[in-house]
């Protein structure tokens, strides 16, 4: 019961932006899960989902990767040393970084496992990241903003 609703909880932020506890538990309950405000902060705290900003000064929770907890602190270190800005060009986005982190940084970027990403190129200090949509550009900016946020 609690995988299938942990399942269902991951489907729902991605396919939704979901901005409260209480926006969450509607939706479960509207998925057929019989939940209570207690649960859905247990869950949240156990799948460790965190709120990004969507760049319009809303958040919405999202799940980083979580293969291994020491790499996403690591990760999180270099995007936050080794950034310096980031701007777009329609569904590119491009990262500037310190000299020699591109690579690092584009790493660091990957293993959040942003879908709206399709591929990236890293040089010395410039990463382009060609993104789906204009509008998906702007999620990932709010997104990386998130996490050098935090």
């Amino acid at each position: 019961m609690k995988k299938s609703r942990h399942q269902k909880i991951k489907e729902l932020i991605d396919q939704f932006e979901i901005e409260t506890q209480e926006e969450l538990a509607e939706r479960l309950r509207g998925a057929g899960c019989n939940v209570t405000q207690a649960t859905v902060s247990r869950d949240i705290r156990e799948l460790k989902l965190t709120k990004v900003s969507m760049g319009d000064g809303r958040q919405k929770y999202t799940i980083l990767a979580q293969s291994d907890h020491y790499l996403n602190d690591k990760y999180i270190r270099v995007l936050k040393d080794g950034f310096v800005s980031m701007d777009m060009a329609q569904n590119i986005l491009v990262v500037k970084t310190v000299s020699g982190m591109a690579m690092a940084v584009a790493a660091a970027i990957d293993a959040m496992k942003l879908k709206e990403i399709v591929g990236s190129i890293a040089g010395d200090d410039t990463i382009m990241m060609a993104v789906k949509t204009v509008e998906d550009t702007q999620i990932i900016m709010g997104k990386i903003r998130g996490v050098l946020d935090e």
